[in-house]
């Protein structure tokens, strides 16, 4: 990473740090009257209050057992239901303009990072791409007036060619201090190299010994028991390919490897062949490019989808991923929602309220569709202990609902606002 490149870093850190002029450092606030979805499992909470001083929950809980103190603003809530903010254990962030890749910019990732605080996902894990600006925000987010969603980072996806460089570009992540090392062994549909066992094998070891964990990019059932067997510890996409085995869920379990569907990546390949349905949700469209929506309904492109003989193999490949995420959830196998957002025709946000209605699709409950989506991805991911339910002494992000999402779980679309270290997103 150059000179340059840090400085713009520091410089894009300073951008998401800033707080409003005029704003009071870290108001408490007492937030009442509201239905509690605290993400732990537990039943919900009628009249329910949660306390938040510095961006952090004091407590939350039974009215009747929460001291409010004299200080605190007090915010009703009445009627609303509160779920913590969604976690996505697989985007991406900062690198897309438009309909093209490769646009990275400081600019871009507040953008990206912004935009799916507006959908209610108040985490991401960025699992590849990340430059300087990532780091910087990563690294800027432990503050009470953060103004957008939170990011951890696997800087670039490694691609080494030999055993000796696998090792080396081990080390360089861990100079750069990513969160997790990010690898892809997948032949693209036959149409490229795969990554070859000795060279996975010498990044996962290396990884381990520094300290780090390797999430992996793959797709079929093979490179799975292969990958599970060199110690890969975090399965980043469904098994695509065949229906999963006995073999691989002893192995998911056996160290509680967490599996990340990312179905409507899946969905993306195809669903442009035709105007799909959501290009009419108003709740899509609030926050949707209209350029980019107008470019997807070109009959052209749409035309080419429809010929596509990826996009139709990719079709079936979500099928066998609904199967199998129904197969693992049932197995005990632990369920990290993502969504791999972020490159085009991939929005960040909406995609991801996508992906839990997909999710219930495959056989899901609400109930288990949401822990997959805030307490199982954040401790997937290693990052419960700041994130994912609302519990005290973590940060206070959380969603304000004007639906129940354990009665349908599109009702997490009913947002009434998003909340990010106690503070309300615009």
């Amino acid at each position: 990473m150059s000179l340059r490149a840090i400085l713009t870093g520091a410089a894009i850190a300073a951008a998401l740090t800033a707080s409003p002029a005029g704003e009071p450092a870290a108001p408490s606030r007492a937030f009442i009257g509201l239905r509690l979805i605290d993400g732990t499992n537990g039943a919900p909470i009628a009249n329910a209050t949660i306390v938040v001083r510095d961006g952090r929950i004091v407590a939350a809980g039974p009215a009747t057992r929460v001291a409010i103190p004299r200080d605190a603003e007090r915010v009703s809530l009445a009627g609303k239901t509160v779920m913590p903010g969604l976690v996505n254990a697989h985007g991406h962030v900062g690198d897309t303009a438009g309909l093209e890749g490769n646009h990275y910019s400081g600019a871009n990732v507040l953008r990206d990072l912004r935009l799916y605080a507006a959908y209610g996902v108040t985490t991401v894990v960025s699992l590849g791409g990340d430059e300087a600006p990532s780091f910087a925000a990563r690294d800027s987010q432990r503050t009470a007036s953060l103004d957008r969603a939170r990011l951890f980072v696997a800087g670039p996806v490694l691609s080494p060619r030999t055993p000796q460089e696998a090792r080396q570009l081990v080390d360089e992540d861990v100079r750069l201090k990513v969160d997790i090392v990010k690898i892809r062994v997948d032949d693209n549909l036959g149409t490229t190299p795969k990554m070859p066992p000795e060279i996975y094998r010498a990044v996962i070891d290396q990884a381990h010994a520094r300290g780090l964990r390797v999430a992996v990019h793959l797709f079929y059932l093979a490179d799975a028991k292969l990958l599970l067997d060199a110690g890969a510890d975090f399965i980043a996409h469904s098994i695509r390919d065949a229906h999963v085995d006995a073999p691989v869920i002893v192995a998911l379990k056996a160290r509680d490897v967490c599996v990340c569907p990312t179905l409507t990546r899946e969905m993306s390949t195809f669903v442009y062949a035709s105007t799909p349905a959501f290009f009419s949700d108003s709740f899509f469209l609030k926050h949707a490019d209209p350029k980019v929506v107008a470019a997807l309904e070109e009959p052209a492109r749409q035309d080419a989808m429809r010929k596509s003989v990826a996009a139709a193999r990719y079709k079936a490949g979500l099928e066998v991923a609904s199967r199998n995420l129904k197969t693992l959830s049932d197995a005990g196998v632990t369920i990290a929602m993502g969504t791999d957002t972020g490159p085009p025709a991939r929005f960040q946000g909406y995609f991801e309220q996508l992906e839990l209605e997909m999710m219930a699709k495959a056989g899901l409950t609400p109930r288990q569709v949401l822990a997959a989506a805030t307490r199982d991805a954040a401790r997937c991911m290693k990052i419960d202990k700041e994130v994912g339910t609302i519990e005290t002494g973590k940060w206070a992000d959380f969603i304000v609902l004007n639906a129940d999402p354990l009665a349908d779980i599109t009702n997490t679309r009913a947002i009434d606002s998003v909340w990010i270290a106690g503070r309300k997103q615009d």
